[in-house]
């Protein structure tokens, strides 16, 4: 399958996502919102890894939503007829909500995903990443929640994941001022999980990382992201009756089994992969 602004590889249980226009700083035109949930929900509900790592080309990850492609979406024009200006709050919302589903893709797939960051995760780029499970970026990358620098409300993830990953009062910090947080800072407070010199050793190690998690039984590593998104949204009573209920009626005891014989004789453990999802009834 051919993408505009991606490509993807697979390799060792293992999908590699890289954003491939480093000449536009890989903005987010308007194939990036319809190919991106197109391939992770292929990567996903087909099996065809057990780990994505998105990556990016050029000097920098993301420069955030191509406002060209943004301003057609429905900004209100004194020269539009009457009709056409009383139609353009429903078109904006409905453009953002396919959007936020865009991004939101990422959150739902079975699948961990890793964001591996070099130079500037600006705007929409922010909204990306904090859907992903784990970020990782280069000692020169940096983070712009920049909307607020052109006047508007980030409006496509950004607030409902942020706040859950670092403190409130760095988010507002952040989205008030618009400034550039530094890699350095994002790991201080929690944004990224490691830093490193370089972008070849940032994605030598999140491959590492990714070979570690797709070498675990699929099934309990989808159980743990289900799990861990629904403690963070939910009271620490809620998460654990629904983890209760998920282990009830999904703990599988040749796979624990398998995990722990694998361990014992110390080789690679022989799991079943996530069953394939159907879009629709045959």
């Amino acid at each position: 399958m051919d993408f505009e602004c991606f490509e993807v590889s697979i390799s060792n249980n293992i999908a590699h996502v890289v954003m491939k226009r480093p000449e536009k700083r890989n903005n987010m035109n308007t194939a990036f919102w319809n190919e991106l949930p197109l391939l992770i929900n292929d990567i996903d509900l087909n099996v065809r890894a057990r780990v994505i790592v998105i990556s990016s080309t050029g000097p920098h990850f993301c420069s955030g939503i191509d406002l060209d492609m943004f301003l057609s979406g429905g900004i209100k024009d004194e020269r539009m007829d009457s009709t056409h200006r009383r139609q353009t709050a429903p078109k904006f919302m409905n453009m953002l909500d396919v959007m936020q589903t865009s991004i939101s893709v990422l959150e739902e797939c079975r699948l961990p995903v890793l964001a591996a960051i070099q130079g500037g995760c600006i705007g929409g780029g922010v909204d990306m990443v904090t859907a992903c499970d784990m970020r990782y970026a280069t000692h020169d990358a940096f983070f712009t929640i920049l909307e607020t620098k052109i006047g508007m409300t980030a409006d496509i993830g950004t607030f409902p994941r942020i706040v859950k990953l670092i403190p409130e009062g760095l988010v507002r910090e952040m989205a008030y001022t618009g400034r550039r947080v530094s890699a350095k800072e994002a790991f201080d407070m929690g944004l990224v999980n490691r830093v490193y010199n370089t972008q070849d050793a940032m994605l030598s190690d999140v491959m590492s990382i990714a070979q570690e998690i797709a070498e675990n039984a699929p099934l309990a590593v989808y159980g743990c992201k289900r799990a861990i998104t629904y403690a963070r949204d939910h009271t620490t009573q809620e998460g654990l009756e629904w983890v209760n209920l998920w282990n009830s009626s999904m703990l599988q005891n040749e796979e624990i089994s398998e995990a722990i014989l694998a361990r014992k004789e110390k080789r690679a453990g022989v799991f079943a992969d996530l069953p394939v999802l159907k879009s629709k009834i045959d």
